[in-house]
């Protein structure tokens, strides 16, 4: 028996993350991550897992990030019942984003129960429930940064600083053939900048038989910038913003972005840099994982503050109730409003946007990767009016980017990184990102590197490849795909709330009733197979342009 590298999540799309090594003597995953982005891609969560969660041996985390460990309790709810291995601090993390993923996945659950039961249909069922949660944190294990553990028979592993959030790992596996020969394979997890307040450069030796690289920011590079000039950006556009008079909202991750956002603006405000009325944190999860961040201080590397001035300036409001994060929303301007999550799909930040998005003098700053379909890419991407509870919320407030808080690698540092690993004798797997980047670092790895193309592979969800020490033994696709990968980065729901926006304004801009009828009667016929029906009147347009289409994307 061989071994085989089946690519279960992360292929060909960011999230989802979960790659499964069959061996002569077992099994295992590399992570197991929730899938998020569109509701097609999120969709992919509720799909049966392509394998038997109780034929597994044991579980290797890269981090704590939902993504990478949000189906973690899903296992569990299956019955997997094994070891599951992550550093020290991805354990602490874990404490609260397991419970917290659980508690989403109930109220969520309850919402839709809700709209089902006016409809008479049956209850819709959460994913997993907070005793699946519990049941995964008692199966975590412990263990420490370049030490080698022995997981099941003939798997050996370590773990290595991967600088991505606190307690993230690359991790070097080393997997028996069956001629007891040792492949040797270094999964990267997500990797983080070369300059990062709190934690040093990824490290991991060099030399294996195969890379998994993730590929987040393939093909797109930031600018060169030191802590200090991150910073100065930061002061720039928080003075810009208080300066219009309005608020400034900032969706943010509640693990690692939070906590570095309350450093840097902690620093500024005591260098007299920055002079917001009040900052918010309202999270009750982000509170949660500063007093994780708290505990290990120690490890931090880059830090301007001490332990005991970190995350604790007296304007800080680190929210927790719901009354308190009510209580915001009768802020009109002055404060800085951090809220997660950081892509604005879930959680009280929808609620901060709908309050603020609509005001001229407010402004949004995204500090982060959007994922396709999410309502953060959407109001990112130039939105007029967004969806968000189901009511239309005009976008009038500033939107703004930063760059240079992202906890990932860049198209240089990624190429650098895998550049310091080689040689791979069998290939580089780039992983977690969508094909566009995929491509762009495929194409860097050929020409700095001088990698064959055999060498340099983008798997797609659930293609397994033989792993020889000497090649790729052979390639294995699915039948049929779990999701169209054509849907990933634009599928039909975002369209289809696209056009009912844009129909909804032609039909209230229209000149009058008889052509609303007739464009429904057209479309009813389109529908019905029958042939469109030509409106009386031409649709409302600009001089010498086409037809208007009044409205933009929305996202839930």
């Amino acid at each position: 028996m061989t071994v085989t590298l089946h690519f279960h999540g992360a292929s060909g799309t960011v999230t989802g993350s979960c790659y499964r090594v069959v061996h002569p003597k077992g099994q295992f995953l590399v992570d197991c991550g929730m899938f998020q982005g569109n509701k097609t891609v999120r969709d992919l969560n509720y799909k049966p897992f392509p394998f038997d969660p109780k034929a597994i041996d044991f579980l290797l985390l890269t981090h704590a990030h939902i993504d990478h460990a949000g189906l973690l309790p899903r296992l569990t709810h299956l019955g997997y019942r094994k070891p599951i291995w992550a550093t020290e601090p991805t354990n602490g993390l874990l404490e609260y984003l397991l419970p917290d993923a659980a508690g989403i996945q109930e109220s969520e659950a309850d919402r839709e129960t809700k709209k089902r039961s006016r409809r008479a249909e049956e209850p819709f069922q959460p994913l997993y429930i907070m005793e699946d949660a519990n049941e995964a944190l008692k199966l975590t294990k412990g263990l420490k940064y370049e030490e080698w553990i022995t997981p099941g028979p003939g798997v050996r592993a370590r773990y290595w600083n991967a600088g991505h959030i606190l307690g993230s790992a690359s991790i070097e596996v080393e997997v028996e053939d069956s001629n007891g020969k040792p492949i040797r394979i270094l999964f990267s997890g997500d990797l983080g900048p070369d300059v990062k307040v709190f934690w040093e450069a990824p490290d991991a030796p060099a030399g294996y038989d195969y890379i998994l690289s993730e590929s987040t920011y393939g093909g797109r590079e930031r600018e060169d910038y030191t802590l200090k000039q991150r910073q100065e950006a930061l002061k720039t556009e928080i003075n810009t913003a208080l300066a219009r008079g309005g608020n400034l909202v900032i969706p943010t991750f509640a693990v690692e972005r939070s906590q570095e956002l309350l450093h840097d603006i902690g620093y500024l405000i005591k260098t007299g840099e920055i002079s917001p009325s009040l900052v918010f944190l309202d999270s009750p999860l982000a509170s949660k994982v500063t007093g994780v961040y708290r505990k290990y201080a120690s490890m931090f590397d880059d830090v301007e503050l001490s332990a005991d001035e970190l995350f604790n300036d007296s304007r800080f409001r680190i929210v927790e109730s719901v009354d308190e994060s009510k209580a915001i929303n009768s802020i009109r301007g002055g404060a800085i409003i951090m809220s997660a999550s950081g892509m604005a799909d879930a959680g009280r930040i929808k609620h901060h946007l709908r309050n603020n998005l609509p005001r001229a003098n407010a402004t949004v700053l995204f500090v982060g990767y959007q994922a396709p379909g999410t309502l953060g890419q959407i109001i990112q991407s130039g939105a007029k009016e967004v969806r968000i509870h189901s009511e239309l919320v005009p976008v009038r407030a500033h939107v703004r980017s930063l760059g240079n808080y992202s906890a990932h690698a860049d198209h240089s540092e990624l190429v650098a990184w895998v550049t310091r690993r080689l040689p791979a004798h069998g290939a580089v797997f780039l992983t977690h990102g969508e094909d566009e980047e995929r491509k762009a670092l495929r194409a860097a790895l050929m020409h700095d590197d001088g990698l064959a193309g055999d060498q340099v592979l983008m798997p797609l969800l659930d293609d397994a490849f033989e792993l020889r020490a000497e090649g790729i033994g052979g390639v294995e696709k699915p039948a049929e795909r779990r999701i169209d990968m054509t849907q990933v980065t634009a599928d039909w729901h975002n369209a289809y709330a696209s056009f009912i926006i844009d129909l909804s304004h032609q039909l209230q801009d229209a000149p009058n009733d008889a052509w609303r009828v007739a464009v429904m009667d057209s479309l009813k016929a389109t529908l019905a197979g029958t042939g469109p029906v030509t409106p009386p009147l031409p649709m409302k347009t600009q001089a010498g342009s086409a037809p208007v289409l009044h409205g933009e994307p929305s996202g839930e």
